[in-house]
């Protein structure tokens, strides 16, 4: 955390990003550029395609990580990021199903949070190849502090860890 002249701690948080319905790379952009307000974007993964998880009858995604600096607490973050979807053309589905855009808090400094509107770290990032690649690329020593393992150390550990394609473009 670093402290700003306005005495208001800022703090680095992970974010994933998603998207498998219409423009995908046209969503992650906007997606992106609807976080300037609340998030100050330090870095942006490689974008990468995924065949959809848990459900897997749906179009591919695109997907692609940020880091970045807040001022929100943690569960406002959430309630942002929740908007921005909203505001960005996500709709109601079924879990796991297809999305305009997915947002999702993977790390908040090194907090560990448990409640029944927010889990953080992300719950299944150690399981999701797709989450920790593009994170790998931006913050690739962050490490787990439940589990003490790195980013490169949990993606090291998956079996579909190839099976993702990097596209050539820039967020």
């Amino acid at each position: 955390m670093t402290n700003t002249p306005n005495n208001i701690d800022t703090h680095v948080v992970g974010i994933a990003l998603g998207s498998n319905i219409g423009d995908r790379l046209k969503s992650l952009q906007a997606a992106i550029a609807a976080l300037a307000p609340y998030v100050f974007i330090t870095a942006k993964s490689q974008v990468y395609e995924t065949a959809a998880a848990y459900v897997t009858d749906q179009p591919a995604f695109l997907n692609a990580a940020v880091l970045g600096e807040t001022k929100l607490e943690p569960l406002a973050l959430l309630l942002t990021l929740k908007h921005i979807e909203v505001a960005l053309g996500r709709t109601p589905t079924f879990r796991y199903g297809p999305r305009v855009i997915d947002l999702d808090i993977l790390f908040y400094g090194e907090k560990i949070i448990s409640t029944p509107e927010l889990v953080i770290p992300h719950s299944q990032m150690a399981e999701r190849a797709f989450v920790l690649r593009p994170l790998s690329d931006i913050k690739p020593s962050w490490k787990h502090p439940k589990t003490g393992l790195t980013v490169v150390a949990m993606l090291g550990k998956l079996s579909d860890a190839d099976s993702i394609t990097q596209h050539n473009v820039v967020l």
